[in-house]
């Protein structure tokens, strides 16, 4: 029997459902996409070129500390509703609606306090939209393990369009393709920092449209009332007793930070190192191409390699990618945008790997609960710490430059990869209910 069909009896036909959660993935990340990659551009920008002039430290928290009260949140608005008392897809529709009318209201803040304020109410309630789309994919694939990284892939298709439709086509004029990366050029429109901002009012707008899609036409995916343990939450945190969670979550907590840093430093980093901040976009989601192949085979990968290799390549795929970001300069600029191919190696193998690897050892009543849990590492946790080491990273980028900064990103990364190769022992069967609520 597999895990989704503990909980729910998926459709005898998968395939109307798939193409519901593919559109579905695709939206979840789109509506991130479009506005996550420029937005450090947009606030430390200077306000005579159109940005807000806030300091790195300022924007490291707006990306930082935001995301991760929503991530701690996340298990009291998408674990615990979602497993107990609403369907998941209607949940998950207010969420982004409400989500998106706040996302909408930040393109008029200007302020530092009232931009991080926004931001902060925003993420509380999109951070647990990411658990509850994992959730409802998980319910309705009656293979998760081969099924899950087809659907998952859309995510990547959508953030790769929106990332890249919006500066292309909003920040540039006479647009034309080139035998370089990153494949179009153009030219840059007046105030073209300034009109970052409104990727911000793009992203309200399908944020809405999403969210009543996803109260539509979602497959019902209606909550386990008669489960034993009314605390799910309280539950899925004593998983931490289980031994293989334990290692991925504490191989995941450094991780997880210097993925938040790379989105706050690459911005500014391409701009740096000669690229336009049309280009940006175009030039990360290079990462976002490769990420729809690794996550196509990844059920293969698995399969062959076991969760622990396949986080160990997920690992040494970030350590790359910083070093070379570390030896980057204007001449070797067709080289980074190269090794951001990486991203997919990154991303698919590490943090889709250990969802799915949560997925396996969560016990069926609180497998919501498990991934959002697992959610406040990555997304919670990681992002707090972040917030502190992007700021300790502020004196070494004025002294050494990006080199510095990146060279401690690869520090961390083969760090935590040599942590998990040692340590990491996985065990597959779900751990007990009675085991885990001890």
């Amino acid at each position: 029997m597999s895990t989704a069909s503990v909980r729910y009896a998926p459709a005898k036909d998968p395939t109307p459902a798939m193409i519901k959660l593919s559109i579905m993935m695709f939206m979840q990340y789109a509506v991130w996409g479009v506005w996550l990659p420029y937005l450090a551009n947009y606030l430390s920008g200077p306000v005579s070129a159109g940005g807000l002039g806030f300091t790195g430290g300022q924007v490291g928290w707006i990306l930082g500390l935001a995301g991760s009260i929503g991530a701690v949140t996340a298990p009291f608005l998408a674990g615990q509703i979602a497993d107990r008392f609403l369907n998941a897809e209607i949940y998950l529709g207010i969420l982004l609606v409400v989500g998106g009318v706040i996302k909408y209201c930040t393109y008029y803040a200007h302020s530092y306090n009232a931009f991080l304020w926004l931001s902060i109410a925003y993420s509380v309630v999109y951070m647990p939209t990411l658990a509850l789309t994992n959730s409802i994919a998980f319910a309705h694939l009656d293979d998760s393990e081969k099924r899950f990284p087809w659907v998952r892939l859309w995510g990547t298709i959508g953030w790769i369009v929106a990332s890249n439709a919006f500066p292309l086509i909003w920040l540039q004029t006479d647009l034309h393709f080139t035998a370089l990366p990153p494949f179009v050029a153009g030219t840059p429109r007046p105030g073209s920092n300034g009109l970052i901002g409104d990727c911000l009012r793009v992203s309200g707008v399908a944020a809405i449209l999403y969210g009543v899609f996803a109260m539509l036409l979602l497959p019902r995916t209606r909550p386990k009332r008669h489960a034993e343990n009314p605390f799910a939450f309280a539950k899925a945190f004593a998983l931490l007793k289980h031994p293989g969670f334990l290692v991925v979550t504490l191989a995941a907590l450094p991780i997880s930070m210097i993925h938040q840093v790379y989105f706050i430093r690459t911005g500014p980093f391409l701009e740096s190192v000669g690229f336009s901040v049309a280009h940006v976009g175009p030039v990360m989601s290079v990462g976002q191409f490769s990420e729809i192949l690794f996550l196509a085979f990844l059920g293969y990968m698995l399969a062959r390699l076991g969760y622990r290799w396949t986080l160990v390549l997920g690992g040494i795929a970030y350590t790359l990618r910083f070093l070379v970001f570390a030896l980057g300069t204007e001449e070797t600029r067709s080289l980074i945008v190269a090794v951001n191919a990486l991203h997919g190696l990154c991303y698919g193998c590490f943090f889709a790997g250990a969802f799915l690897y949560v997925e396996r050892v969560a016990p069926p009543d609180i497998r919501h609960s498990a991934q959002t849990v697992f959610g406040i590492i990555i997304l919670g946790l990681g992002p707090v710490l972040a917030g502190f080491y992007n700021g300790w990273l502020e004196p070494l980028l004025a002294e050494d430059g990006y080199r510095a900064v990146w060279l401690v990103q690869t520090a961390v990364a083969l760090g935590s990869t040599i942590f998990i190769g040692i340590a990491f022992r996985p065990r597959l069967t779900p751990a007990a209910p009675a085991a885990a609520s001890a």
